[in-house]
């Protein structure tokens, strides 16, 4: 199911066999929430050099509803996606002020914005939608605090995702799905302890990091991260949830963490933002009208074998949805051209040199 192939300190590259095909670790997901990453089109996100995405259970269970995506033969075909699918589970989307109405030991009291009434989703009909869309690997329910709440907040989380792991696992009836637990803990250390031990001795054939990179400051977030990583057997990938910054990504690659899934280089396209090794440029700056040099001069993605910075600024200036797709062409293509970095310089045992020098280039220069 999962094999490490090399290793630079605490780096390492793998294989993640899915039923749908391997997958090269460390790897990054974009974010298809609605079985569709933002602007593009399936060969378009396939020609970005991404091999796996993550789509959102709960959304899609909602509308168009799990049964149809179920009738339609799975997520694969229902998107025309041939390579890797994860799906989260929800959780945090149906806790949200948007839909949530309260959080109980039997699951998360929601409002179907939809429908407007009251539903309940439990550990075992989010392990039933996510069985029903056949995505490849599936994430389980979790209960997840803002980090920094009261201490007896985020205990109480904790107990409950514990349970709510037990109760996913004994649901689940998929042989080829895989399952991914998820620790929580916010920003205590000695919580962070506990649940990753807890999760790491039920039979997951993933772990993951939950409740981290929404709020707490990076020193927060990487200590928590320290401290859950050497309570993971090393025997099973690990999956640090919504982390996208690439330096960020950098340094957990560094402790030892496989695969990121985020909305920031999607999300950074939206805003006119684009993503190069010497750090994010905005293309609405007039100083780019004129410039006729490509986006990233070595950089082999469509945006940038076609175009110049000064067509991109037009489309970005005058909102054409075009301009959207180029930049989130350039932008998910950057991310896994970093990724393709990251798996040579550990493969070359060189891992330190690398992250040295790509956060020197990165971060030299702020957003133009």
């Amino acid at each position: 199911m999962f094999r490490i192939k090399d290793e630079s300190g605490k780096a390492r590259t793998g294989k993640l066999r899915l039923r749908s095909g391997n997958v090269n670790t460390p790897f990054f997901m974009p974010v298809g929430t609605k079985a569709s990453v933002k602007n593009l089109s399936p060969r378009q996100l396939e020609k970005t050099g991404t091999e796996c995405i993550i789509a959102n259970s709960f959304v899609l269970s909602l509308r168009p509803g799990a049964e149809l995506i179920e009738e339609h033969g799975g997520i694969h075909k229902f998107m025309n996606w041939e390579k890797g699918i994860f799906t989260d589970s929800g959780g945090f989307q149906a806790g949200s002020k948007d839909f949530l109405i309260g959080i109980k030991d039997d699951g998360i009291r929601f409002r179907n914005p939809y429908l407007g009434k009251e539903e309940l989703l439990t550990p075992e009909n989010s392990v039933k939608i996510q069985e029903s869309l056949r995505s490849d690997v599936a994430m389980m329910l979790d209960d997840m605090p803002i980090p920094t709440a009261p201490i007896n907040e985020v205990k109480k989380s904790v107990e409950r995702t514990h349970a709510w792991a037990k109760r996913c696992l004994e649901a689940k009836s998929d042989k080829k799905q895989l399952m991914f637990g998820i620790s929580q803990g916010g920003v205590y250390k000695d919580l962070r302890k506990l649940s990753a031990k807890t999760i790491n001795s039920m039979e997951f054939d993933g772990l993951a990091i939950g409740g981290l990179a929404i709020g707490e400051t990076k020193s927060q977030m990487f200590d928590a991260l320290k401290v859950t990583l050497p309570n993971y057997d090393k025997s099973r990938p690990r999956y640090m949830m919504g982390l996208g910054s690439p330096e960020d990504i950098i340094l957990a690659v560094e402790n030892g963490v496989d695969c990121f899934d985020s909305i920031f280089p999607t999300q950074n396209a939206r805003r006119s933002t684009l993503l190069t090794f010497n750090g994010p440029v905005h293309y609405k700056t007039s100083k780019y009208a004129k410039d006729f040099s490509p986006i990233e001069e070595d950089c082999d993605c469509y945006a940038c074998k076609n175009f110049t910075k000064a067509y991109v600024h037009h489309l970005l200036k005058t909102y054409e949805n075009f301009g959207l797709t180029l930049a989130t062409i350039h932008n998910i293509r950057f991310m896994q051209r970093m990724i393709d970095e990251i798996r040579t310089a550990i493969k070359e045992d060189d891992y330190e040199k690398f992250r040295k020098e790509f956060l020197k280039n990165y971060t030299k220069r702020k957003i133009d």
